[in-house]
């Protein structure tokens, strides 16, 4: 909208006197100042309504009465301080910020679009089933089939417009992998379409996981977003994606501002979120979260670069399916299921180790930090 209007006004007062007062406007043509200014609206916007909607959710009894699945196993969530009755569905705050501060500062395209659509997609499924739990007070919200199956359609609807277009069907029909210069299968239409698939699912689904402690999601988010920062851009630059060898995909650099919008939004956020937590980001902003990290990823080609910024994602939703499927193996073999960790997701297990919540939660942020600067080394390890 900003992109838009500023050309406007330079185009209509060119060659003349007003238009050497306003040839300032000139900046709203750059990726890197728009995306500058789309990381602050969100920080800012962030703060300006946060109390606002936290009331608001106060005030619909939006909020955790029940006891957790952790704390239902011995997990004291929160340490010493009592966090039943914190609004939950914190997440309206993230997506919504995004939302605004992407239509204000991007000069949309369909790679826009597809980020901002499916995002918006997510957070009303994930609000539904924050929705499902605050009203029957359980942690058992929408049936797991149920939003497996919502995020499955959406990742095959994603895959196969791309496919269906000359100019993106590269993205499904090449596969790629980090620190090899050359895709090394091409026209692996089935395949494209299953890791792209996979990716916006898994993606999605591991933000939800991480969502357990005070801070923890959003802030491994805010250092994913700020890696896909630069990915984007160079995505999105010819010049750079062709020293660095990483596929130029046209009109990748509007994504840029997509990331540093996410970025700022969750920066604001976790003002609010950080320990003790004043308001659950929730099912709505964790599944919306996870699924546009996917998406951005497939956009650009780098589904699994995202697998290695998004490390500690990664490591929790490795712990559930160890978990699980260690349990329901050694049951199914001696008769007693074991367990893998002492708890499931990864940060409980610290938790039951005697770890106070704060360390967990900087601890994994440390190796968020040294897993995003491993997917920037890919650039160059060629």
């Amino acid at each position: 909208m900003l992109h838009a209007l500023t050309q406007y006004l330079l185009e209509q007062f060119r060659d003349t006197e007003f238009g050497e007062w306003i040839s300032g406007l000139r900046v709203f043509r750059y990726i890197t100042f728009r995306s500058a200014g789309a990381a602050m609206t969100g920080l800012l916007l962030s703060l300006w309504l946060g109390r606002p909607i936290i009331g608001w959710l106060r005030r619909m009894n939006f909020g955790e009465h029940y006891a957790s699945k952790a704390e239902q196993h011995g997990v004291n969530r929160a340490g010493n301080f009592d966090k039943r009755g914190t609004p939950t569905m914190g997440g309206v705050l993230i997506v919504l910020v995004i939302e605004v501060t992407v239509l204000l500062w991007t000069q949309v395209n369909h790679l826009v679009a597809l980020a901002l659509l499916p995002l918006f997609g997510l957070a009303l499924l994930g609000f539904f089933d924050d929705y499902t739990k605050v009203t029957h007070q359980t942690s058992d919200g929408v049936r797991a089939k149920l939003k497996l199956g919502c995020q499955a359609a959406l990742g095959l609807f994603i895959a196969l417009y791309l496919w269906s277009l000359p100019a993106t069907r590269a993205l499904i029909t090449e596969i790629r992998i980090p620190f090899i210069k050359h895709p090394i299968l091409t026209g692996a239409t089935l395949l494209g379409v299953l890791i792209t698939v996979l990716t916006i699912m898994g993606s999605s689904n591991a933000v939800n996981l991480t969502d357990g402690l005070d801070g923890l999601a959003v802030g491994c988010t805010l250092i994913v977003s700020a890696v896909f920062i630069i990915l984007t851009y160079v995505a999105g630059h010819v010049k750079f994606a062709d020293y660095l060898q990483v596929p130029y995909i046209v009109g990748a650099g509007e994504l840029t501002v997509v990331c540093a919008a996410i970025f700022g939004a969750c920066l604001g956020f976790l003002w609010f979120n950080c320990y003790p937590a004043e308001v659950f980001m929730g099912d709505t902003g964790s599944l919306a979260l996870g699924g546009v990290l996917g998406i951005i990823a497939v956009l650009i080609h780098q589904p699994f670069v995202l697998f290695i910024a998004g490390g500690v994602f990664v490591a929790e939703a490795v712990s559930v399916l160890l978990q699980v499927g260690g349990f329901k193996l050694t049951r199914r073999l001696y008769g007693e299921g074991r367990r893998v960790f002492r708890m499931a997701p990864l940060h409980h297990h610290f938790q039951k180790l005697g770890w106070p919540e704060s360390k967990v939660t900087t601890r994994f942020y440390i190796l968020g930090i040294l897993c995003g600067v491993a997917a920037l080394a890919t650039l160059k390890l060629r």
